[in-house]
């Protein structure tokens, strides 16, 4: 559907959640939303990756599965107009299910309410039953018309480890390589395949396409912003697990992703909500309760600051000239050849996380330049120590990016470079020795629910600084 001249976000009341259908000669999901007033949206998601086990007719929980994922994809259709009510047409959700989704659009887009000027919390409802319907949509499909592992003792099992091209993910895969995990990425970039395939891993790929009309709105007047990407990748990989097997999900995400960003009016306002320790237990309480599943879901990293992650991947050489954090690199626009840019919050949070565990010439090397030697980044450096202008990023705790520039202060190489001088003392001023200590030091109670994979992840982070 060809997007309007000029759309209005006020004019819309509802947003839906229409038919889904699931094609097993393709392997393509179709997904299907729309507004009581205005466009329809058609998404689909295509498991590229074949299996390797023979399929048989898949169940109600698959058919659970497919639902909490496009209601949760629905985030970045929803933002066009972010109104007040979330119709799922065609399916009944408990209470408990939709407070879980009533959460996603909440809290999963409080930046985006922020950027575009809305109320935080966001107000927003969800609404379902079969008796809801959307006059220009065809009826809700069945979903279940695919295969999977022809039984529970044929499934391969297993843990499936989402790659997303960073520091962290290359931490945990080589914490994890004797149990042989298998890759996976949506969407993924070359850089994200060519690192997977320097660990000599597997690599599961799934293609999530959004409807095209969506970049046409956001020409002529929709509202956009930041959506709940880890939520949505998330919840492909459950259905995935579903589709080729594997019985984890093992994320790799620290325990940094809980702090919250900003306070806007009292409120908590987090870029990395999907990442947050709260939503992993609104995910694994969802799989348990919703789909009756036994797949375990959760971060082995996030027991663990980004400052101890990083102590732990300056040894992995191997990965140093590939890794990237950067997001412009993961730009649609970006040159294939692209890296860090040296000039946004990632690039600094990243630099300094590393800056007290290798040599200035091998960070250098890494990131392009010594930002460090770059007097004009010194503003750049104090916003991830600050309680009021922390950037809308993925970067760490305020009190993490002083205990790393406190660590700056004690090494010869780095404390009479331009940054550490200027942000030396507040840095000093704001963590003790202690402090530093603390951060480093694991969290035991956010451990993975498996002994096995929180022992390999501990051998490999709690080695001494």
């Amino acid at each position: 559907m060809a997007p309007p001249d000029r759309f209005d976000p006020a004019s819309v009341g509802a947003f839906r959640v229409l038919g889904r259908a699931f094609d097993p000669a393709t392997r393509e999901l179709t997904l299907r939303y729309g507004f009581d007033r205005g466009p329809a949206f058609v998404e689909s998601v295509v498991f590229e990756t074949s299996p390797s086990s023979p399929w048989r007719d898949l169940g109600p929980r698959f058919d659970r599965a497919v639902l909490h994922l496009q209601i949760a994809a629905g985030t970045s259709y929803y933002k066009v107009a972010a109104p007040p009510l979330v119709e799922v047409v065609g399916a009944d959700l408990s209470e408990a299910e939709a407070e879980f989704h009533r959460r996603l659009y909440d809290d999963g887009l409080r930046e985006f309410a922020v950027a575009n000027g809305l109320r935080v919390p966001l107000p927003v409802a969800i609404a379902s039953g079969p008796g809801r319907h959307h006059p220009r949509a065809p009826a809700p499909e069945p979903t279940s018309v695919g295969k999977r592992p022809s039984d529970a003792a044929d499934r391969p099992g297993g843990l499936l480890v989402p790659i997303g091209g960073g520091k962290d993910s290359m931490v945990l895969i080589e914490a994890l390589r004797s149990s042989v995990p298998t890759l996976f990425a949506v969407n993924p970039h070359p850089l994200v395949e060519d690192l997977a395939s320097r660990t000599g891993l597997d690599l599961v790929v799934v293609r999530r396409r959004l409807d095209p009309a969506l970049a046409g709105l956001n020409r002529s007047g929709a509202l956009n912003g930041h959506v709940p990407i880890t939520a949505i990748v998330s919840l492909i990989a459950v259905v995935s697990c579903f589709l080729y097997g594997h019985d984890a999900i093992v994320m790799a995400v620290e325990r940094s992703a809980s702090e919250e960003t900003r306070l806007v009016d009292g409120v908590a306002v987090n870029h990395q909500f999907s990442k947050s320790r709260e939503f992993e237990a609104l995910l694994r309480s969802l799989l348990a309760d919703s789909l009756g599943s036994d797949l375990t879901y959760g971060s082995a990293l996030r027991p663990y600051s980004e400052l101890a992650i990083a102590r732990a991947f300056a040894p992995l050489t191997d990965y140093h000239s590939t890794f990237c954090s950067c997001n412009r690199v993961f730009r649609r626009d970006a040159s294939p050849g692209e890296r860090w840019c040296g000039h946004c919050p990632k690039c600094r949070f990243v630099a300094l996380m590393l800056a007290p565990f290798l040599a200035r010439s091998a960070l250098a090397d890494i990131i392009g330049s010594d930002l460090f030697a770059d007097s004009d980044q010194v503003p750049g450096f104090a916003a991830l120590m600050s309680d009021d202008d922390k950037p809308f990023e993925c970067v760490g705790e305020r009190r993490e990016s002083a205990a790393a520039l406190r660590l700056l202060t004690e090494r010869p190489e780095w404390r009479d470079t331009p940054v550490v001088r200027a942000l030396g003392a507040r840095a000093r001023a704001l963590v003790s020795p202690s402090d530093v200590a603390a951060v480093l030091e694991a969290d035991p109670t956010a451990a993975f629910p498996s002994p096995e994979v929180a022992a390999a992840v501990a051998r490999r982070l709690e080695a001494p600084g």
